[in-house]
């Protein structure tokens, strides 16, 4: 997983393939993991987190969600917009 943001031992970041769904990010940290939506900031689900962990992961993707959703655009415009890539069929 490339990662996009390193801080207070979490590793957020998101995969190429990840660009056919609508903007998240993945949250690791020691054996916790987590998909977190950015419009807006909800948890998708998340597994090894304790609570607190899981609302610190969230308040450091809050403060941080323009970072991500730069990120996110960037590597859209790289790849080109996958976001309807299973509907032409």
């Amino acid at each position: 997983m490339p990662t996009i943001l390193r801080i207070h031992g979490f590793r957020i970041g998101f995969f190429q393939a990840d660009l056919a769904e609508p903007p998240h990010v993945h949250v690791r940290k020691q054996g916790g993991d987590a998909k977190v939506w950015l419009e807006p900031v909800e948890v998708a689900g998340s597994r090894g987190f304790r609570r607190h962990e899981l609302n610190e992961a969230v308040r450091i993707i809050v403060e941080f969600r323009g970072l991500l959703m730069a990120a996110w655009a960037a590597e859209e415009k790289k790849h080109g917009d996958r976001s309807g890539e299973d509907s032409h069929g």
